[in-house]
């Protein structure tokens, strides 16, 4: 009995143990014979996807805007610089930095004592050398009449010679009598030679006596001159700016003693590049009177001020590029704007018809840009670049009505699929759920150059003398690549508007 329960015991453990073995060898079996099918789908990745943004290219008219940077000058401005030297004994009370005055506001005044003296001894000059220039006329006149009564007497001289020939020739007058006759006649002759001498003396006194009474008239407009000068008011009204004058102080002639800045005329100086210049030109060539807005900031509060074009400068600098632009500030806020002050200039160009207008990022240097295809695959198109805009670009010859990737990168391009994403909102929270688990494409803090812009860099750093020649090599690296780090391209921008 124990044998038996023993041997059936030991049957049901052999059978547990075979179906053990039975089960694993299945199991086995069937890992054997689906394992080559899932190795081959593991080694077969599936095809990635990027998440990008998509824009359609509509036509339109647009009006490009030319950036640049400057700064506010004063359209009129004075140097105040002594006349001559002296002691400034009275000074106005706003004749300081940043004082105002008003049109005909006295300045300064330099002690005129030694001046109204000299004014005044010019004066005492002028009378004597009019004194003199009458006793002058008076002796000529005198000496005309001496030699007319000598005139007189060579006439009856002669009448009374011609009676002594008369009668010599009749045999009535002696040779004697008419000898005397004729020695009488030269003597009055000679009288008369010598009137007339005086006369032509007397004449070029009175001519020296005018000379000196026009040099006295002279010195005395000189002195009263000097006196007006000593003084000095305001021509127009304006502010008071580099004063050195102090009351009491000693001036020596034309020193320099403040420069008035007249408030109500504000230009801005401003440099574009050369091709920049062409587009603000008229038919006629020359500058167009184009109206513009100059921001000025102040804090994080930024100010638009109306302007207008107004003239190019005369030349251009050895050590500058581009071209100088000047325009006129339309009424300007003189509490709020100031001679000095570093603004931003934009000038509106000519509209340029059915173009389009697209993110800087969307485009390569030379204008190819990725279209969204069939299939979600990207196709590649040429465009023309015909501005740059900050972050944007104006693009004509592209497919109109198509839809664009609005920054490109790396790893997109011709043939890739993607996942289209319409552009968030700006206060949109949530992302499209069709690219919630799909790998963006990475943004790059970057910007295409145009060619007049990356040269006027490059000069800009070729040129420069306190950059360390490694420093240059560094900048002129990164300017020589396809796209430049923005960062970059408004440091330097803003170090050539400023002339550093």
């Amino acid at each position: 009995m124990g044998a038996l329960a023993r041997a059936g015991a030991g049957l049901a453990i052999s059978g547990a143990a075979l179906a053990l073995v039975l089960t694993a060898g299945a199991i086995t079996y069937r890992a054997w014979e689906q394992g080559p099918v899932e190795t081959e789908a593991a080694r077969t990745p599936r095809e990635r996807a990027y998440a990008v943004e998509i824009a359609t290219l509509e036509p339109a008219t647009v009006t490009p805007i030319i950036t640049a940077y400057g700064r506010l000058e004063s359209g009129r401005t004075l140097e105040l610089r002594a006349p001559l030297a002296g002691t400034l004994v009275e000074l106005a009370g706003a004749f300081r930095d940043g004082g105002a005055v008003a049109e005909g506001d006295l300045l300064y005044r330099i002690d005129p004592a030694k001046l109204e003296t000299a004014l005044a001894l010019a004066g005492t000059d002028v009378a004597e050398a009019e004194a003199g220039l009458a006793e002058a006329r008076a002796a000529l006149e005198l000496a005309k009449l001496e030699a007319e009564a000598a005139q007189q007497q060579l006439d009856l001289r002669d009448q009374a010679l011609a009676r002594q020939k008369d009668l010599s020739d009749r045999g009535v007058a002696t040779a004697a009598e008419l000898e005397t006759a004729t020695l009488a006649r030269a003597a009055a002759q000679q009288t008369l030679i010598n009137r007339q001498q005086v006369v032509a003396g007397d004449e070029a006194g009175v001519a020296q006596a005018e000379i000196t009474l026009d040099r006295r008239r002279i010195a005395e407009t000189e002195a009263r001159r000097a006196l007006e000068d000593a003084s000095r008011t305001a021509p127009f009204a304006g502010v008071l700016a580099d004063v050195t004058a102090e009351p009491g102080g000693l001036v020596s002639a034309n020193e320099r003693l403040a420069v008035l800045i007249d408030p109500a005329d504000i230009e801005v100086a401003f440099r574009v590049t050369s091709n920049q210049f062409s587009r603000l030109l008229n038919d006629q060539g020359s500058l167009r009177k184009a109206d513009m807005v100059v921001e000025v900031q102040r804090g994080r509060q930024i100010t638009e001020l109306p302007a207008r074009l107004d003239r190019a400068g005369a030349e251009i600098a050895e050590d500058k590029v581009g071209r100088l632009v000047y325009a006129k500030l339309v009424e300007p806020d003189a509490s709020f704007i100031q001679p000095g002050d570093f603004v931003t200039v934009r000038i509106p160009e000519r509209p340029l018809d059915n173009v389009a207008t697209i993110p800087a990022s969307a485009a390569t240097t030379d204008g190819r840009i990725l279209l969204l295809g069939a299939d979600n695959r990207l196709e590649e198109a040429q465009a023309t670049l015909l501005r740059h805009q900050g972050d944007a670009l104006i693009v004509t010859d592209v497919p109109f009505g198509r839809q664009y990737v609005t920054a490109r990168a790396l790893q997109l391009g011709t043939g890739i699929q993607v996942t289209p994403v319409a552009p968030a909102a700006p206060d949109a929270e949530t992302v499209a759920p069709a690219a919630a688990d799909t790998p963006a494409a990475p943004e790059a803090d970057t910007i295409a150059l145009d060619d007049d812009r990356r040269a006027a860099i490059v000069a800009f750093i070729e040129a420069s003398e306190k950059m360390k020649p490694e420093k240059k090599a560094q900048w002129l690296e990164e300017l020589s690549r396809p796209e430049v780090p923005r960062a970059t391209v408004e440091k330097f921008e803003t170090m050539i508007a400023g002339g550093q």
